[in-house]
């Protein structure tokens, strides 16, 4: 069952701004009020846990996943707000709770939780604001607008992350260890999260984005292993581990793979995810996250090798591959895509199949230029003939399509797991690394092979690394970590300069030969047409406009805006950005 973590009703503090570091002013706070009520403390408490954010079928638009040129020249400058995170608002707010709880009227137990929780959230905002920029003011006192001491100087990046390494020790000394899926603080901030976070912080300090000079072989990471091997087993323990279904990860709430997640319950909360994933005519618009051509490929075929592996089993030609994408696949690709011609059961329709081909399928879902059909698509500078099927509710019919109401996992242990086998190849151990792999792959359905190491082939600490990188890809597809996985390690160019592509698919008869668009209809009516009844062609997406992305080394640590510079005087800009900060650990 579901519990409402986020509290309705009254709230007793309203907010107004603006000032140096642009925190907000509480106006109308009483801390005596909220700090003697149980109810109200939560409640304070409640407001804060937006932070982590909601499912967002746009968090892998920024990589090759997801369809849509983000990174196109001058996407970021000094005076625009495109990728700054500047949260000194939040701080604030976190810090007020720090101090005023400890001199409330609520039982030391309490008083002692809330101040975990907040400890946790303080360390989250200030790393999402290192990660983007460097070190940063890491203020810990509730700042008065009106005094000097608003007007703070950078802390170095080093500084920055012993600082949150600091408040993450303690947070973890305070929070229960664990929050069971059937506790009413299910949802709340546990001592197993803050523990993965701390890991993962550590992985990010070792990481080339912060060590450029010496990406591979610095000494944080071997602190960055201590930390991650002291998660993956302290979690292990107390009963976290793989979901059996990978489809189940996130529709099966409150699992032993959910480390942490976002209580959606509708009517009172509910995410966008269904209606932006589905196919227009299942929608209530189009959709807004559609994967690449580019994505597909890199999915491994059942037996963990790319279908361009001539040591595979599944071994294709390009041109073979593009007729015969969807045969013999890692069983995570079934479960994560919908393309042309798959059997689509949603909205209750029993065999129902998803067509995407321009003159067959719904205007809503069609993807192609084919000259027969006498127009082109209207849906090329979006579609690419694939759609997002992984976390869909497909019970939800097309009007009920935002009540999606799945809670948002923000954290599952295969990211643990990765996390462990990335510092561990990094320090020497492979043999710990290649295990969590097979571990993963395991649960994914690849086949093992005689060897028992299912595809896996990787024999240094070089090819270990792709090996992981490309394992994180699929495994979290369309969860937001593939760009930023790219940044901390430094390998934008991945990104830099690449096009985007989608496929066409064309009704043929047995013999190659089109079909008329009229004989194609009536089939599909019935659902008669499978993948096998198409050709396929490969279209670039966008059809207009920008067309390929622009990723410059600069975006490894995004700019301080101008705006906030001028309100402070003792900030410096990052070096790339035509200051003097160096915002990296060197």
């Amino acid at each position: 069952m579901k519990r409402l973590l986020y509290i309705l009703g009254f709230i007793v503090f309203s907010f107004g701004c603006n000032d140096i570091l642009e925190i907000e002013d509480i106006n109308h706070y009483s801390p005596e009020l909220v700090w003697g009520d149980e109810n109200l403390a939560n409640a304070y408490m409640a407001n804060l846990y937006g932070m982590f954010g909601n499912w967002s079928t746009g968090a892998d638009r920024t990589s090759q996943q997801i369809a849509g040129i983000t990174w196109y020249a001058d996407r970021i400058t000094i005076s625009n707000g495109d990728y700054k995170d500047w949260n000194y608002n939040r701080i604030r707010l976190i810090n007020q709770a720090i101090v005023d709880v400890n001199d409330g009227a609520l039982d030391q137990e309490l008083k002692d939780n809330i101040t975990g929780q907040a400890l946790f959230m303080r360390a989250y905002t200030y790393f999402n604001m290192v990660m983007y920029h460097g070190g940063v003011p890491y203020v810990k006192v509730p700042q008065d607008r009106y005094e000097d001491d608003l007007f703070v100087a950078r802390n170095s990046t080093a500084e920055c992350f012993d600082f949150l390494i600091e408040d993450l020790d303690q947070a973890i000394s305070l929070l229960p260890e664990s929050i069971s899926s059937g506790s009413g603080d299910y949802g709340k901030v546990d001592a197993s999260f803050a523990l993965a976070f701390k890991a993962k912080v550590l992985l990010y300090k070792a990481s080339p984005q912060f060590n450029p000079s010496n990406p591979w072989d610095n000494s944080y990471w071997t602190e960055a292993q201590t930390a991650n091997k002291a998660a993956y087993e302290s979690l292990s323990a107390l009963g976290y581990g793989l979901e059996d279904a990978y489809s189940d990860i996130a529709l099966e709430e409150g699992n032993r793979e959910t480390v942490f997640s976002v209580i959606n319950s509708y009517p009172n909360k509910s995410a966008n995810w269904d209606y932006g994933v589905r196919p227009g005519s299942e929608s209530r618009g189009p959709a807004s996250a559609c994967p690449t051509w580019e994505y597909i490929k890199e999915f491994p075929m059942l037996d963990g090798k790319l279908y361009n592996d001539p040591t595979g089993q599944y071994y294709m030609t390009d041109a073979e591959f593009l007729q015969n994408y969807w045969k013999n696949r890692d069983p995570r690709f079934d479960q994560s895509i919908v393309w042309n011609g798959k059997v689509y059961e949603v909205s209750g329709k029993a065999g129902k199949r998803q067509y995407t081909s321009l003159g067959i399928a719904h205007e809503l879902d069609d993807f192609g230029i084919n000259p027969n059909a006498g127009i082109n698509s209207t849906n090329l500078d979006r579609y690419t003939g694939f759609f997002i099927l992984k976390n869909s509710m497909l019970d939800l019919t097309q009007p009920e399509v935002q009540q999606y109401d799945v809670d948002y996992v923000l954290m599952r242990f295969a990211e643990v797991m990765l996390n462990y086998a990335e510092t561990s190849n990094e320090t020497g151990d492979l043999a710990t690394a290649k295990n969590i792999l097979k571990e993963i792959r395991e649960r994914a359905g690849i086949l093992p092979g005689v060897d028992g190491n299912y595809g896996i082939v990787a024999t240094t600490r070089e090819s270990m690394r792709e090996a992981i990188l490309a394992e994180r890809n699929i495994e979290f597809a369309f969860e937001g970590h593939r760009f930023w996985d790219l940044r901390r390690l430094r390998m934008l160019d991945r990104l830099d300069g690449q096009t985007k592509h989608g496929v066409e698919a064309i009704a043929v008869d047995e013999n190659g030969t089109e079909i008329s668009l009229t004989v194609g209809r009536q089939l599909a009516s019935s659902y008669s047409l499978t993948e096998k009844n198409f050709k396929y062609q490969v279209l670039q997406v966008p059809r207009s406009g920008v067309q390929s992305s622009v990723l410059p080394e600069t975006y490894y640590f995004f700019p301080i805006q101008k705006a906030v510079l001028d309100r402070n005087n003792q900030l410096e800009q990052n070096v790339d950005w035509g200051g003097t900060f160096d915002p990296t650990l060197e």
